[in-house]
């Protein structure tokens, strides 16, 4: 297991579609140790969660949350998630904007639109069904971390880029870099 390079902003591989993880690979050594060179990855990174296309891998997997993160030091601590093929449904229309960074887009931020309420599903590392409803910060790193999966990255769903910038030059040094 490894810390593995984070693929940057202008990769083509952060544009597309990741393929679902298969039926096969569910409980395998491969995804096992997937999930571990993501675990290790994100922790050195101080990240929030990280998906396997940052790490140049196309696959639906992403991990998320586990401990508070240096990045984010006033949200609420998520519960380690190991989530693949996610489905996404928000709750309401309820939209709330907030800032957001990314390892694939180190030493910037961005006022990102998300919704405040969402129903995620998917399968975690054995196949089994994963089904939850969150809200805030929570729901906030779901979208995030699933947009990697679809081919989005976060300046892409921002409505006004005066407010996306470099952490320094947005008064936020303080934030440990990407």
């Amino acid at each position: 297991m490894a810390i593995k390079e984070i693929v940057k902003m202008g990769d083509p591989l952060l544009l597309r579609t990741a393929a679902p993880i298969r039926a096969d690979e569910f409980g395998s050594a491969a995804l096992a140790e997937l999930i571990q060179d993501l675990k290790d990855t994100m922790v050195a990174q101080n990240g929030a969660g990280i998906a396997a296309p940052q790490i140049g891998v196309s696959k639906q997997l992403t991990i998320f949350g586990g401990f508070k993160s240096a990045r984010y030091p006033d949200a609420e601590e998520v519960p380690f998630t190991i989530l693949c093929n996610p489905v996404l449904t928000p709750l309401g229309e309820e939209m709330a904007d907030d800032w957001e960074g990314c390892l694939s887009v180190p030493g910037m931020r961005g006022l990102v639109p998300r919704h405040t309420r969402l129903r995620y599903q998917g399968l975690d590392e054995h196949g089994m069904p994963i089904d939850r409803s969150v809200e805030d910060f929570h729901a906030r790193v779901v979208q995030h971390e699933c947009d990697h999966l679809f081919g989005m990255l976060y300046p892409m769903r921002m409505r006004d880029l005066r407010s996306f910038g470099f952490i320094d030059a947005l008064g936020m040094g303080d934030l440990p870099e990407e």
